[in-house]
């Protein structure tokens, strides 16, 4: 049965991945023949995620190297997986009750809401998988691990890695080796889902905003000389002051201020150092005092040099106030409204006013028990707060004050003094999921000691054990672990691996891997503490709570137990354990990813009998985008080698962005967002695929373009046809069974470019450059092959005169193809798959054909390289003349040869036939010199000359060009004026800067093409 007439992606591809899946050609080790492996763990996507472009790209290029591997006969795995995702898959599910009427999550209760979101988790999966299917992915799906695999009310515990146990079981080694802990530090607090979340989870934003200026006024009324100098040390200002000026976007903030700030060398509050001023706000009857100190921190140049100090919202403060031994005064809720619990305000301002006289301290705990939150200001909203804490100082005669053109009341502008309030853009952070702004806030978190496992995961880089492609990206690498903070592991949310540790009433820590081993613990502590006494411990379920404040808790143990935490004799003690709340975040889980997919137990034995965990950790390739370096393949790096004393892969490549073709980042917003599967839906998957990889340069994002996409669909539709070809001229019935031996000139030509082919693509994959394995594929299959090979080679099928030629050619011709689709099916699996099916009867599948080995020293002849590149030399300049020339294209025109070597004139004779039928050449005459209106052509060892004068109006052309270069002059005038202007680089946007250089380059390579051809003009006459 004939083949198509065009390759039907929408009908072909389901069914093609469908017999792999079939076939198990995606198998760990399915198709090996060496012993070496080859492992990637696929970065795991978000459970209830869908595909988007940057997915489409990561997968396809591990996809290209898994395929290449597999072809290679290594024993591969391609570890499929998807991830938890704790706040995502919490709030999609949370959506999704909503849209259903059902009860809210604290209305259902902890353990049913957990049973809704497994459920939830089962209907959300197979999208992501099936989008990943549909892109081609070549995983053992058969392995699919998830990162809360075996987790208490897992549908699927047993099916899979019992990941869980394994995230559980680090935690409480790390814990017991003092590496995790609990402590209170600043996070980034969303406060719609009441969670610390991560700083890839922060959405920094340019919005509107404002910055106030405020007088706090120094204590006591004392008063100083401020001096300000110019640049030169000569005085331009000197008023007495009896305050210290600040500038702020948080106004609301001010009530926590525990300080103000100016830098050591800044002489004009030299003066007030060490003394104390008062916050602007509050009953003046408490108003607070705070000190005035040094520190580096603050700016001298920006503003006023003054900056407040608010350790407890905000992150720069926080660490002038460790620096300083500043207290830390916590002003809102988990909500973002400001606190109303506590004391009244009048106590707790009395504290505060202590501790900045010198005559308290307080404990890191004392300073968070303190509220200094007014007492009409309790409960209100954090943006309420902003605006009646404006109100107040305004009102007070404390705001900064300027002038300003005002009218009157009879319509007549008028100067006056206002408030100085700047209109000013600011950099809000926002959650990206919640869209709300995430406030800094003190909290009590789970904490990794990062600074005791960071050393050999640097060691590991510098050292060339683990190598990070591209090289510039080491620099981010290091710059994160050398300058690495604790890291933040645990989230206030119910979905997640919950945290394997609890505690009794006076805050005993039992951390253990089951409630059972916790009870253990808690027993043996208590009853060393209580030689002889009989004790009892019970644990509460956290599900079971109806509030989680240490009274409620109470409550609650003492029913349960019927006489509390501690029984009535010293013989009989009762103790309670409640678990911690929080979740470990989901970068601690996905941090395992290497070990957890492959099995691992911590057990030496049994980890000892994993076949996979011992043959395939550590893994061989990590391919990962750029913005995750520190969040996962940094804490990968430095948790394996805290769990195994081994690197969890050897090399790390990392991609950059797909952005629009524009260069701008896809956004919703925006409305440039190119979904993957709309593109595979209308140009099929394997354009879409060799899109991605042919863009993707080492380094630089990808601007993507749907025309893009559609220029590739073109290049399988070419070696479609070229296939189909061959099958007219019985092409593939010829198939011999090992590389072909030729006779013809042009079939050892391109035996010999394939092998070269073949050396580029390996080396560019060996190398992690997939744009130029994909840039080679192109220029071969549709340059070499489908263009001059499928051509040159019709004179040798078609001719009566060549008939003894025909089956070599055949046969050459049926070897390049399967090369080509051996060599593109990585890229392009799906085309290239059908097509082997289409042309010949197999042994195997094409995505188990073995990847050949053939070298150039082997498979070129130097003699039929040489006449067939002369050959096509020849013809290409031709071509190019015609077509400068604007010779019409159908015309076949006469040759002149002046001079030619007995080399050119040996190719010419053998291959007449061809070159005058692609050059459209009528006659090949010699001459002794050229006439008046003749192109010349050099090529090696002759000179041609296309005589033009009857055929073309040569006055007529020149004016065209002349007309076109003019016009073309006054385009590059604009656009180097534009570039050359200072102005137009400092205030336009980056992208639109970039286009400006693209459209330039393009104009200034139209502009020298039109010289060249109006030069070759002026040479006719």
């Amino acid at each position: 049965m004939p083949m198509e007439k065009t390759f039907d992606a929408s009908q072909a591809e389901q069914r093609l991945y469908d017999a792999w899946e079939q076939a198990g050609a995606f198998k760990a080790g399915a198709n090996a023949n060496r012993d070496e492996t080859f492992s990637i763990m696929i970065p795991p996507p978000n459970v209830t995620g869908s595909l988007h472009m940057g997915h489409a790209f990561n997968n396809t290029l591990q996809d290209i190297l898994i395929r290449w591997h597999r072809m290679r006969g290594f024993d591969t795995l391609w570890q499929p997986g998807t991830d938890h995702a704790g706040i995502a898959t919490q709030m999609v599910t949370e959506r999704d009750m909503a849209a259903n009427g059902e009860p809210t999550r604290r209305e259902m209760g902890r353990e049913k809401f957990l049973a809704r979101v497994w459920e939830q988790k089962v209907k959300s999966r197979g999208t992501i998988i099936g989008q990943l299917k549909r892109l081609g992915a070549s995983c053992d799906w058969s392995r699919e691990a998830f990162t809360m695999g075996g987790a208490h009310g897992d549908p699927d515990a047993g099916t899979g890695p019992n990941f869980h146990d394994a995230v559980i079981k680090v935690f409480v080694d790390m814990y017991n080796k003092g590496l995790i802990y609990r402590g209170k530090r600043l996070v980034n607090w969303d406060p719609h889902f009441e969670t610390a979340i991560s700083d890839l989870e922060v959405e920094n934003i340019e919005k509107d905003g404002h910055m106030w200026h405020f007088k706090y006024p120094l204590a006591g009324g004392a008063t100083y000389e401020y001096v300000e100098k110019d640049e030169d040390g000569n005085e331009t200002l000197r008023e007495t002051r009896d305050y210290i000026s600040i500038a702020t976007t948080r106004p609301e903030t001010m009530l926590g201020d525990g300080a103000v700030a100016v830098h050591p060398t800044d002489d004009r509050y030299a003066p007030i150092v060490g003394k104390l001023c008062e916050i602007p706000v509050g009953p003046k009857e408490h108003r607070r005092l705070i000190p005035i100190i040094t520190d580096e921190y603050p700016d001298k140049d920006f503003g006023s040099g003054a900056v407040k100090i608010t350790g407890a919202h905000d992150f720069n403060d926080y660490q002038v106030a460790k620096r300083g031994g500043i207290p830390l005064y916590r002003l809102m809720d988990t909500k973002g409204a400001m606190r109303d619990d506590g004391a009244p305000y009048a106590d707790n301002a009395a504290i505060a006013m202590a501790v900045a006289q010198g005559d308290r301290t307080l404990t890191e705990a004392e300073a968070d028990a303190v509220n200094l939150i007014p007492d009409e200001l309790r409960g209100l909203d954090r943006f309420e707060a902003r605006k009646a804490v404006v109100a107040q100082i305004t009102d007070e005669g404390l705001a900064v004050m300027t002038t300003a053109m005002v009218k009157d009341d009879d319509g007549e502008e008028i100067e006056t003094l206002v408030p100085l309030v700047e209109n000013k853009k600011i950099m809000q952070p926002f959650g990206d999921r919640s869209k709300v702004v995430i406030e800094p806030m003190l909290t009590d978190q789970w904490f990794v000691e990062t600074s005791q496992i960071v050393q050999p995961a640097i060691d590991a880089v510098r050292g060339g054990d683990v190598a990070i492609h591209p090289e510039q990206d080491k620099k981010v690498y290091f710059n994160w672990l050398e300058n690495i903070e604790p890291w933040c592991i645990s989230r206030q949310l119910w979905w997640g691996h919950q945290i394997p540790v609890w505690s009794d009433l006076h805050e005993n820590q039992f951390c253990a891997t089951s409630p059972e081993e916790a009870m253990e613990l808690a027993k043996r502590h208590h009853e060393e503490l209580n030689p002889g006494a009989t004790v009892t411990v019970v644990v509460q379920d956290e599900r079971e709570l109806s509030t989680e404040d240490s009274a409620g808790r109470r409550q609650i143990i003492t029913s349960m137990t019927g006489s509390g935490w501690v029984g009535d004799s010293k013989s009989n003690l009762r103790v309670g354990l409640k678990r911690d709340p929080d979740v470990l975040d989901t970068w601690f889980s996905s941090g395992l990813w290497p070990i957890g997919t492959l099995g691992w137990t911590g057990d030496d034995a049994q980890d000892a009998q994993n076949d996979a965990l011992q043959k395939y950790f550590p893994t061989s390739t990590l391919v990962t985008g750029f913005d995750i370096i520190f969040f996962w393949v940094a804490r990968m790096m430095m948790m394996q080698y805290a769990v195994t004393g081994q690197k969890p892969f050897s090399t790390v490549y990392v991609h950059a962005l797909v952005r629009d073709e524009k260069g701008k980042k896809m956004s919703k917003s925006l409305g440039n967002v190119i979904d993957p599967l709309d593109m595979i839906d209308e140009y099929g998957t394997d354009a879409v695929r060799f899109t991605l990889t042919a863009m993707a340069a080492m380094g630089r994002d990808l601007k993507l373009s749907t025309q893009r996409i559609a220029g590739y669909r073109n290049f399988g539709t070419k070696l479609w046809n070229a296939s189909r070809f061959a099958e007219m001229n019985e092409v593939f019935g010829a198939r011999g069974t090992g590389i072909p031996a030729p006779q013809a000139a042009v079939n050892k030509w391109i035996i010999g470019e394939t092998a070269k082919v073949r050396h580029e693509i390996d080396a560019a994959l060996e190398n992690y450059r997939f744009n130029d394995a994909a840039g080679a594929a192109y220029t071969f299959v549709w340059g070499k092959v489908c263009d001059w090979y499928v051509e040159l080679s019709k004179p040798l099928l078609q001719d009566d005169a060549n008939a003894a030629l025909a089956p070599e050619t055949r046969e050459t011709m049926a070897w390049v193809l399967d090369q080509c689709m051996i060599l593109l099916h990585p890229i392009m699996p799906f085309i290239t798959e059908e097509l082997w099916a289409e042309t010949g009867t197999r042994d195997k599948m094409l995505v188990h054909a073995d990847w050949p080995t053939y070298t150039a020293a082997d498979l070129v002849d130097d003699a039929a390289d040489q006449e067939i590149n002369w050959v096509i030399s020849l013809i290409e300049a031709i071509r190019s003349a015609r077509a400068q020339m604007h010779v019409p294209a159908g015309l076949y025109v006469s040759l002149l040869v002046t001079d030619l070597d007995a080399g050119g004139q040996s190719a010419w004779a053998r291959n007449e036939t061809m070159i005058k039928r692609l050059a459209r050449v009528e006659t090949l005459e010699q001459a002794d010199a050229f006439p008046k209106g003749t192109v010349t052509l050099a090529v090696t060892g002759g000179t041609f000359g296309l005589p033009l004068a009857d055929i073309i109006d040569i006055a007529e052309e020149k004016a065209r060009l002349q007309k076109t270069l003019d016009k073309l002059a006054k385009e590059l005038g604009g656009l180097r004026g534009r570039l050359k202007n200072p102005r137009f680089a400092a205030s336009a946007p980056p992208d639109v800067v970039e286009e400006t250089r693209t459209n330039l380059a393009l104009r200034e390579e139209e502009d020298s093409k039109l010289k060249e051809a109006l030069a070759r003009l002026a040479e006719l006459g």
